[in-house]
């Protein structure tokens, strides 16, 4: 059924193709997400798998397994990510790309990535056994490495890798103890000595689709069973130093403090309110704070810790910059200590491409499914590969609106579904329609982009 909001309708027409709906096939697919689930499954709850880790390394072999079994091929780039081809890829062909990331949070949960990587093996599987015919576009199914950040930091994703984004501070991310992202790789299948040879030429990928939970309660409270994603959310994450005076917590006066942990709170307060009192953006949080020398005893001396602002707008994401650092000076001359704010990782608001939101919308009807179209309030890998290619986002409910946590959620049928959706995506898209559709204008579009790309010219 087609939303009540006309949005989507006034970007793209859902194309029509010949080749009908397809299914996954529910027990194999449920049974290699839930096989996944138990790598990195955390003793406290949830889900640690974090980047670059062993249990991610884990999570790649599990995953190579499977699609040995399934007669597919797999290779791992510099940066760590897994690529699964046909055995027999035409290498000539523009690649149509499709998958999401292998990592999680700490004591996240079983969904966030891992859906989209194990519906995109799936989905490549059901093409191949059902014979969907493969002109034009070679499929190629990809779990990236690294997109939480959650051991080795941002700037270094892997998809930002592929997407030749890494710039040369990159390879001097480090984890929270100091070891940098070159440490980790070897284990992980990268090589830090090889890292250029990651990023793909703009060109070489057509399109890029992502199938991912929704991470929040929109989809649920609907009641509809698809989110077609218009666009995607772009993000400053600001790295903060407070720096106060170290003293005796029962000794020294309060008139004399220089608590950097005070000043910590006062800035902590200001972040939120950027999103709140002052509706400068969609959302603003402090997600993380280290206190030192964190002694009950103590008044603390320094606080570090990492703010994000979030909206689908660059213009207000540029004033909220600005009001946070003005902000920032306040709370410095008012607590009586140093504030270092600087932004440490931008990523730009992306919208998805109309003809791609089009044949997305047509497979879940097709399937008989409810739609709607929407922005995507997280951050993802489709939106650092939108460099190189055009994007489209599949999202399916999420329990509560519950991610990032170990209660992340989705009933199974809607994870099947979801699944069914982008194989019939990746099959219209592949196989193509009647010479006068939507879809084949489509899928010129997309191959005519892709050239123009590869040959550099301008305009492309």
């Amino acid at each position: 059924m087609r939303p009540t909001d006309a949005s989507l309708d006034a970007h793209t027409a859902a194309p029509t193709f010949a080749a009908g709906p397809l299914r996954v096939d529910a027990d194999r697919f449920l049974t290699a997400l839930r096989g996944l689930a138990q790598i990195g499954c955390d003793p406290q709850g949830g889900i640690t798998r974090l980047g670059l880790s062993a249990e991610e390394s884990r999570a790649r072999e599990f995953l190579e397994d499977l699609a040995a079994k399934a007669g597919l091929a797999t290779d791992i780039d510099p940066a760590g990510n897994l690529l699964i081809r046909r055995a027999d890829a035409d290498p000539r062909l523009p690649v149509l790309m499709f998958g999401s990331h292998i990592d999680t949070v700490r004591q996240g949960g079983w969904l966030d990535g891992a859906y989209g990587v194990v519906a995109a093996l799936e989905a490549l599987t059901v093409l191949l056994e059902t014979g969907v015919t493969i002109d034009g576009f070679e499929p190629v199914a990809v779990g990236f490495a690294n997109e939480e950040g959650a051991l080795v930091q941002h700037p270094f994703w892997g998809s930002r890798a592929m997407a030749g984004l890494l710039d040369a501070d990159a390879e001097k991310a480090v984890d929270r103890a100091g070891r940098p992202a070159k440490d980790y790789l070897p284990a992980a299948g990268g090589d830090p000595e090889r890292l250029a040879e990651a990023a793909w030429p703009a060109g070489r990928i057509a399109a890029f689709l992502e199938l991912h939970i929704e991470q929040g309660p929109v989809l649920e409270r609907l009641g509809l069973d698809i989110g077609v994603v218009d666009g995607i959310v772009g993000r400053t994450i600001f790295a903060c130093e407070v720096s106060g005076e170290q003293q005796h917590a029962g000794t020294t006066p309060m008139r004399d403090r220089r608590d950097a942990l005070v000043g910590a709170a006062h800035l902590v307060a200001k972040v939120e309110s950027l999103a709140t009192a002052l509706g400068a953006c969609s959302t603003a949080t402090v997600g993380f704070m280290d206190v030192s020398p964190n002694t009950v005893n103590t008044i603390p001396g320094v606080v570090r810790l990492n703010a994000e602002i979030r909206d689908t707008d660059t213009t207000r994401i540029q004033r909220s910059e600005r009001l946070l650092a003005s902000m920032a000076e306040q709370v410095a001359q008012v607590s009586h200590v140093d504030v270092d704010l600087r932004v440490c990782d931008r990523s730009a608001p992306v919208l998805t491409d109309p003809g791609l939101r089009g044949v997305i919308a047509n497979a879940a009807e097709s399937l008989g499914l409810s739609w709607q179209a929407m922005p995507s309030g997280a951050g993802h890998d489709a939106q650092v590969i939108a460099a190189l290619a055009p994007v489209g986002m599949i999202f399916v409910p999420s329990k509560d609106g519950v991610s990032h946590a170990p209660g992340e959620d989705s009933d199974v049928r809607a994870l099947v579904a979801g699944a069914d959706v982008l194989v019939t995506a990746l099959a219209a898209l592949l196989g193509g329609g009647s010479p006068e559709s939507d879809l084949e204008k489509t899928r010129e579009d997309l191959a005519s982009i892709a050239c123009r790309r590869l040959e550099g010219r301008v305009g492309a």
